[in-house]
């Protein structure tokens, strides 16, 4: 049941000025307990995005790593929703000067070519697979934060890129490398995402109620998430699917101007 004592579209107002303010809010604070109040929240934060707008684009999920479960003591994935606003273009320049303290993770994304209801199959469904890069940016202090709080934070969605897309392809167990500056970041392998990025495409059209045709879907992370400094060109390869990249400016605010500690 959601909660009548707290204002979620007050919270929802204080995470979305966090972001465009680039000024964190300190993890705790808000008051959330119950992932019900928490996608109220998210909802209202993603609305706020739409009218000043933004398009949503597609779908994305936290938590697809077993073991990140069983560290925040959790049994299922978080969902979000991400916007064109978010949208990056391979090889392209990022200007992260907004963010507060963004980090970047390599991920498989989905086309849907038709909709997917829940228990419907996933690899029907897909029209295209492709290699992608994440942008988190949590609008809590120091990235800390309750499970129902990086809900409402709309899962840390910060931005995204996408590779070329391709046909679909069997990817139970591919080889994902994560590269900033030419030097290896992060290796690891698509079973990291549930065993079969395919599970976190079920999981999404479960937890959606349904996915249009047309949407794109992240399905999470294949390896830790790390810093995004400015400056920095980052590349995602995924074996048998090729590789998405950016470079982000030169130029950041500094992170005693927008009240992040060390």
């Amino acid at each position: 049941m959601t909660s009548t004592a707290l204002d979620l579209d007050a919270i929802a107002e204080r995470l979305d000025t966090a972001a465009l303010d680039a000024h964190p809010l300190s993890g705790g604070t808000t008051g959330l307990t119950s992932t019900e109040d928490a996608y109220a929240v998210q909802r209202a934060l993603v609305a706020r995005k739409v009218a000043r707008g933004e398009r949503i684009t597609g779908f994305k999920l936290g938590f697809t790593s077993l073991a990140k479960m069983r560290q925040m003591g959790v049994s299922d994935l978080i969902h979000g929703r991400i916007t064109d606003a978010m949208e990056i273009a391979d090889g392209g320049r990022y200007d992260a000067s907004g963010l507060i303290h963004p980090r970047v993770e390599p991920e498989v994304a989905f086309l849907l070519g038709a909709a997917l209801r829940p228990g419907g199959d996933p690899a029907a469904a897909v029209s295209a697979v492709a290699p992608a890069l994440e942008i988190i940016d949590s609008r809590y202090d120091g990235f800390t934060f309750s499970l129902p709080e990086v809900v409402a934070d709309n899962t840390s969605a910060a931005g995204y890129a996408i590779g070329p897309w391709s046909a679909p392809a069997d990817l139970a167990n591919l080889g994902v490398l994560l590269e900033l500056e030419g030097r290896l970041a992060q290796s690891g392998s698509t079973a990291a995402v549930l065993g079969h990025p395919l599970r976190a495409l079920a999981a999404a059209a479960r937890l959606a109620g349904e996915l249009p045709a047309g949407t794109v879907v992240l399905a999470g992370a294949a390896t830790a998430a790390v810093p995004l400094p400015p400056g920095t060109h980052v590349r995602a390869t995924v074996a048998g699917l090729g590789s998405v990249a950016f470079t982000t400016d030169k130029t950041a605010a500094p992170a005693t101007d927008r009240g992040v500690t060390a």
